[in-house]
């Protein structure tokens, strides 16, 4: 895996920009460029669900952040392969227009020099608000093409149909899930492509369903030359890689979601690829090691 400049596509910074909000890199023959939706924040106790306060404040505070408030990074990835560009996710747009530090895809892409018009086809790794937000913004949806392809996980559409909370943890949140979902579909609906187990969306880039997260979660996998990474989306957040066993209080399924998340952090430590996260800090890539029954997320060094 190699780093290109993160000005690969020159174009003036964004005129808020005090920080890097892109990064580039290559898999093979494969442009992957990270892009910074921006950071939300909520409340900590989203984290873990399933342990004590003092638990979850203990490891808030030996990572010296703040036991009440959790800054959620939130990342959006553009893939190049074979004459294809894939955005993957695409961030919460102005469905939280209280939070002004997010929902900064659209100006990004332009700072990136990444055209909406270019994207030929959208993967969806699932339904929620801050991975279907962007398309919901008119200022990013008007200047896409119309009939842009939009893959995603026959799974994750069907769970939409009827949706079912009862197991998740964190009540309130599912009515601004369900607006977000009904008016993504109703929007995009002739422009779907539901797929049941994976699908090559370009060469080298394969959606795939895992669940876990939500019913129809999906990874992202880009393999070219020999090198490969892995857009985890959520089946992983900060926390999991110390305790796997926390459940998020955006899982659908906690137990089943604990289920997948080991199974994927195994596999991604086995195989020692590079992996992309939509939740990580910025730029989220790095890679996974086995840390006795744990996990150690060992960041990549930025390259220049």
């Amino acid at each position: 895996m190699s780093v290109v400049k993160n000005i690969s596509h020159p174009a003036n910074a964004a005129p808020d920009e005090s920080v890097p909000s892109r990064y580039s890199l290559r898999v093979g023959d494969i442009e992957v460029l990270v892009i910074s939706d921006g950071v939300f924040t909520l409340s900590a106790s989203t984290l873990a669900t399933n342990v004590k306060p003092a638990d979850l404040s203990a490891w808030l505070t030996a990572r010296l952040e703040s036991v009440d408030e959790y800054k959620w990074p939130l990342n959006v990835v553009v893939v190049r392969s074979g004459g294809r560009t894939v955005l993957i996710d695409s961030g919460v747009g102005d469905e939280f227009p209280d939070a002004p530090r997010v929902g900064k895809l659209a100006s990004r892409l332009d700072a990136a020099g990444v055209d909406p018009a270019s994207i030929t086809d959208v993967v969806i790794t699932h339904l929620h608000v801050d991975h279907v937000g962007g398309l919901l913004s008119e200022g990013l949806r008007r200047r896409m093409r119309p009939n842009v392809t939009i893959h995603l996980a026959t799974a994750e559409v069907a769970f939409w149909a009827a949706p079912d909370f009862s197991q998740n943890t964190f009540g309130g949140f599912p009515d601004v899930l369900a607006s977000a979902e009904r008016r993504f579909i109703d929007m995009y609906r002739g422009q779907l492509r539901p797929f049941e187990t994976e699908c090559e969306v370009a060469p080298g880039v394969v959606a795939s369903c895992i669940g876990g997260h939500t019913h129809g979660h999906s990874v992202v996998h880009v393999a070219s030359g020999g090198e490969r990474l892995t857009f985890i989306g959520d089946s992983v957040f900060e926390n999991h890689f110390d305790h796997p066993e926390w459940h998020n209080a955006f899982d659908h399924d906690p137990e089943e979601a604990v289920r997948v998340r080991l199974a994927l952090l195994r596999k991604l430590a086995a195989s020692g690829e590079s992996v992309l996260a939509a939740h990580l800090p910025f730029p989220s890539i790095g890679r996974v090691a086995v840390n006795g029954e744990v996990f150690r997320w060992i960041p990549t060094t930025w390259d220049y």
